[in-house]
């Protein structure tokens, strides 16, 4: 993970060589104040050197001003290095966001994956940032003040230096404490995110059926465990940052009583004496930002741990033997297909059926049953455990997923439309079309007129998921968007459910002429929407029970007999 971390340096080489020697400068010239001030008690003021003394002065003044240019430039070009590094982290999870199978967001809410893209990476730039900065500065500068201390006394900077195995011995305890409380309130946090976007999106139910108090409840609940969470990592941290603190101020004790022993001894004078008091800070100095460094490395190392874990998720995969195809014919065949759930659970058991180029093939059955699961399977949203899909006699494995899904549109009752213009979301379905041909595709599904009549037209933004849309304006704008990309198959899960009747109706109609020429697999709620489907299949706990015509399923007088009849009755 180490070695991964630092790959993310490579491109910004220039800058963290400038940053680093930047770095080490300022660390350099922090011991300059101690090296003058030696030099004027123990030689300019004794000698009443007033001009050295004003030109040391104003040698300090332009020192300072220099490392006051260096700080700015370690603080802006060395931040933007971390935010450039977190922009092309959050590119590469993007990325790889796109490429995970379907399984992967059954399992990890949005809210969450969200966690990991802005708190977790802000994290990880600052560690990118001054990571590399704190530990160079604090190591040349410990060197180089031990040195320093050295030469004013050897025996008192042993002294001192022997207390650096003690802060170093707890420091590494506390850590370990911290590190697991930071990870515990970082997953605290990614779950107050998910269940903060889960009560946003669903504002309009929660006002609907008027429970605030309940969104409250759930939202207050993560909400204590946040602060329990936080409570935990602070408590950690606030041992770590007082035990150590107190270690750093018995530093100053030992010198001052050491010091002050050899004073009276004769083993130092008093102008190094008073230079070793105020050098002491060189040492103790880079020990504080070390330890102040910490809280920021645990967050920053958790958050990294976290984005590997997403990076290391498995993502969709072409097999060896895939290859792109042209415009398919529409041919499929299911022979013996089974598939589970990633806990083991079978969803489809040993499906077999084919559908001729052209037909119609519509799936009935119980909620739950398996129909969208194997809608789902021709696209390969989702893997098979077992059997064989073939497409134009084609084995499944052996399209490539990107070109077997060009071939295939989607009508579905959860529609999702972008939060842009009429017209973007229509070219979703083919993004190099004309404006003809997206007015042509708007005309077929009947809503061409309905965007004329809005003051903006085609350039009308539709709100989050399409709010200002109702019902069946969205699903003629879905329905606009599979006719421009012109799939030869076509898949309709239960397009109109969530539809009135006269709605239903219309947008049936433009369905049916959308599935014109395409072979169409139709879920179905309404049995009376797919009377005329050229075969029925009636899926039940994985399973393919019944298949045939609509007459042929009556006179079985079975499961789809029984839904039939029990529907006719409810519209009668």
């Amino acid at each position: 993970m180490f070695k991964k971390f630092l790959s993310y340096y490579k491109p910004h080489k220039k800058i963290l060589i400038l940053d680093m020697l930047a770095s080490l400068s300022v660390a350099l010239l922090g011991i300059i104040y101690p090296i003058v001030t030696r030099y004027m008690l123990n030689d300019l003021i004794p000698n009443k050197q007033y001009t050295m003394i004003i030109i040391a002065g104003a040698s300090l003044f332009l020192l300072y001003f220099i490392r006051m240019l260096l700080n700015y430039f370690i603080q802006y070009k060395g931040h933007m290095m971390g935010v450039h590094m977190q922009g092309q982290m959050r590119s590469e999870m993007f990325r790889h966001l796109e490429k995970l199978p379907f399984s992967f967001y059954d399992n990890n809410e949005t809210g969450q994956i969200m966690s990991r893209m802005t708190s977790d990476l802000n994290d990880i730039a600052e560690l990118a940032h001054h990571g590399p900065e704190n530990f160079l500065i604090t190591g040349i500068t410990i060197i180089v003040s031990f040195t320093y201390l050295a030469t004013i006394n050897i025996w008192l900077t042993l002294i001192i230096f022997a207390c650096v195995p003690i802060l170093v011995i707890v420091s590494l305890t506390l850590r370990k404490r911290m590190r697991s409380a930071f990870r515990e309130s970082q997953a605290a946090i990614a779950k107050i995110n998910a269940n903060l976007q889960s009560s946003i999106a669903g504002i309009r139910v929660t006002k609907a059926f008027n429970n605030s108090d309940k969104e409250t409840e759930k939202f207050e609940e993560g909400n204590s465990q946040f602060m329990g969470a936080r409570k935990n990592a602070f408590k950690a941290m606030g041992q770590f940052h007082s035990v150590t603190s107190m270690i750093t101020d018995i530093f100053n004790v030992v010198v001052l009583i050491s010091g002050g022993l050899f004073l009276y001894g004769g083993m130092i004078n008093f102008a190094d004496y008073s230079t070793f008091i105020i050098s002491i800070n060189l040492f103790l100095g880079p020990v504080n930002t070390l330890i102040r460094f910490m809280e920021q490395f645990q967050n920053g190392v958790a958050g990294f741990e976290r984005y590997v874990d997403i990076m290391n998720t498995k993502p969709e995969m072409d097999s060896q033997d895939a290859k792109d195809v042209q415009r398919l014919k529409g041919d499929i065949e299911f022979k013996n297909v089974s598939s589970t759930y990633s806990e083991g659970k079978e969803i489809l058991k040993n499906i077999s059926f084919s559908i001729e180029k052209g037909k119609t093939f519509a799936l009935v059955g119980p909620s739950g049953g398996g129909k969208t699961t194997l809608c789902h399977l021709i696209p390969a949203f989702y893997k098979i455990t077992d059997g064989e899909i073939y497409i134009d006699n084609i084995p499944l494995k052996n399209i490539t997923m990107k070109s077997l899904r060009e071939n295939i549109g989607i009508v579905q009752q959860d529609i999702y439309l972008f939060n842009s213009s009429i017209r973007d979301n229509i070219l979703y379905g083919k993004l190099d079309a004309t404006e003809e041909e997206v007015i042509t595709a708007a005309k077929m599904a009947n809503i061409h007129e309905y965007i004329m009549s809005l003051e903006n037209g085609y350039d009308t933004v539709i709100g989050e998921r399409g709010v200002r849309l109702s019902g069946g304006q969205k699903q003629r704008l879905c329905i606009a968007r599979v006719f421009l990309k012109n799939p030869p198959i076509l898949i309709l899960d239960e397009a109109t459910s969530a539809l009135d009747n006269a709605t239903e109706i219309q947008i049936q109609k433009a369905l049916d002429e959308l599935s014109i020429g395409r072979t169409t697999i139709v879920v179905a709620h309404r049995l009376s929407t797919i009377k005329n489907a050229d075969e029925i299949a009636v899926v039940d706990n994985g399973e393919i029970t019944e298949q045939g015509t609509h007459e042929e399923l009556l006179a079985l007088n079975g499961t789809y007999a029984q839904l039939y009849k029990q529907q006719f009755r409810e519209i009668s």
